[in-house]
């Protein structure tokens, strides 16, 4: 969907237009408001607004007002079905703005309002709560205003929400931070996000003489785009809103602004042509949760289903896991103890042949095990570790308890849909066809970003 100009019903009251029509092809001479050329929404839309803030004082001090950010996915996707929870770069969709939304600390809740289980599923994993809609408000013709009305009926504590859109896999917690400041800090009552477009527009006509008409220039004069400061257009991002300015029928309005992403983070969704461009943007400037990972020390994987194939052969003793892919992981071991990440192997059978290979790589194995989580704490009690230090590679449902409480979690792409739920990171690969370098790759990629981020600190 190609991003529409800013117009919002406060400019066209404020502007003296009253059809969005005619705004739009008078955006350079803000009728009215003594305005000719194009300004900052903060500079021209909170004239005459009272922007009375929304921090509340009391005897004992200033108290923060309920913030709250709520990602809506319904169920029934038409143009991409199950959108909301396809795997992008290995993240259900929905899992990139809440990790950003959770990760920026911001806010007194974090919710999901759904009509589809899987997504429940999905969001609780990341961290959100989850709001059931009705079936009044899921249907194709509900608007996203209707939603949030209806979200909104039930938690009469909120006083500011951000309605953010599940289809933008490249925002950051600091963008959330950044409008939250100008609630805050500069009394604003609605922001929303744009991206600055430097585009020609021209308008379809029905006469058959003159089929078309431009909107934002003159043919005779097309200006150099440095010459141009462009247009905003909204990027579909986030709309953040009073819930004083929605009970009044508006999420745009009142003293209202825009908050600018660069057009690297702009990225939306809405048909499977843009899936492919949206997984090569988000892997270079998405989110990947480096904000909330200090450092790893320990890196454990279930050699069964990881390591190898899911298929089990007969043995002359017992039945055992085959493995094909230690060839292939020698590369990712080394890659993770150049970094200094102590690496475990541990299985619930005994091995023999290729898999007890592995112990030439000086790692950590123990085999035979009954209850993983006991022997994973055992390893972190030994390095003075806690979870928020370790990564799991699990592909079983005895490594749930381990992929929901380690800081980060892999699974293969073969294992079931109840494991990869309890995972973080789903691989494009099966067990024992590369799963295990590409989850040490990911890991690889997100450290990388840690030392980055503390080097420019």
């Amino acid at each position: 969907m190609s991003p529409q100009p800013i117009i919002s019903s406060e400019f066209c009251r404020r502007t003296r237009i009253e059809r969005v029509e005619d705004c739009r092809l008078n955006l350079r001479t803000f009728l009215g408001l003594g305005i000719t050329t194009m300004e900052p929404a903060s500079k021209y839309l909170a004239k005459g607004v009272s922007g009375e803030s929304i921090v509340r004082s009391t005897k004992d001090g200033v108290v923060k007002p309920h913030l709250t950010a709520l990602v809506l996915a319904r169920g029934g996707s038409k143009g991409i079905p199950g959108k909301n929870i396809k795997v992008l770069a290995g993240v259900p969709l929905i899992g990139w703005v809440l990790r950003a939304a959770i990760d920026s600390r911001l806010f007194d809740s974090v919710w999901v309002s759904t009509d589809d289980e899987r997504i429940m599923k999905v969001a609780e994993r990341f961290g959100a709560r989850v709001h059931r809609r009705s079936p009044e408000v899921s249907k194709d013709t509900t608007s996203s205003f209707d939603t949030i009305v209806e979200f909104l009926k039930y938690h009469p504590e909120i006083d500011i929400i951000g309605n953010i859109q599940g289809t933008s896999p490249c925002l950051h917690p600091k963008h959330l931070k950044d409008v939250i400041r100008m609630f805050l800090e500069e009394g604003y009552e609605s922001v929303f996000s744009v991206v600055r477009r430097h585009q020609f527009r021209w308008e379809e006509l029905s006469d058959k003489v003159t089929v078309t008409r431009p909107l934002n220039f003159n043919p005779a004069k097309r200006p150099r785009r440095q010459d141009w400061p462009g247009e905003l257009c909204e990027n579909g991002s986030f709309y953040f809103a009073t819930t004083d300015l929605i009970k009044k029928g508006f999420i745009q309005d009142g003293k209202l602004s825009y908050y600018e992403m660069e057009p690297e983070y702009s990225v939306d969704i809405d048909v499977d042509i843009d899936w492919p461009i949206a997984e090569q943007r988000v892997l270079k400037y998405g989110y990947l949760g480096e904000d909330a990972v200090q450092n790893v020390k320990l890196l454990v994987c279930n050699i069964d289903g990881c390591l190898t194939s899911s298929q089990v052969t007969p043995s002359a003793n017992k039945n055992e896991n085959t493995t094909d892919d230690c060839e292939w992981d020698a590369a990712g071991i080394s890659l993770l103890k150049e970094k200094g990440i102590k690496v475990m192997f541990i299985s619930g059978r005994s091995f023999s042949g290729e898999a007890s290979s592995l112990t030439e790589f000086d790692c950590k194995m123990e085999v035979n095990v009954t209850d993983k989580q006991a022997a994973v704490e055992k390893e972190m009690k030994f390095l003075q570790a806690s979870w928020n230090e370790v990564a799991y590679m699990g592909s079983e449902q005895s490594d749930e308890e381990c992929l929901k409480k380690a800081a980060i979690s892999g699974v293969p792409n073969d294992c079931s849909q109840e494991v990869q739920v309890a995972s973080t990171f789903i691989c494009k690969n099966n067990g024992g066809h590369g799963a295990f370098r590409e989850f040490t790759e990911r890991l690889g990629l997100l450290l990388s970003r840690v030392a980055a981020k503390a080097d420019h600190c």
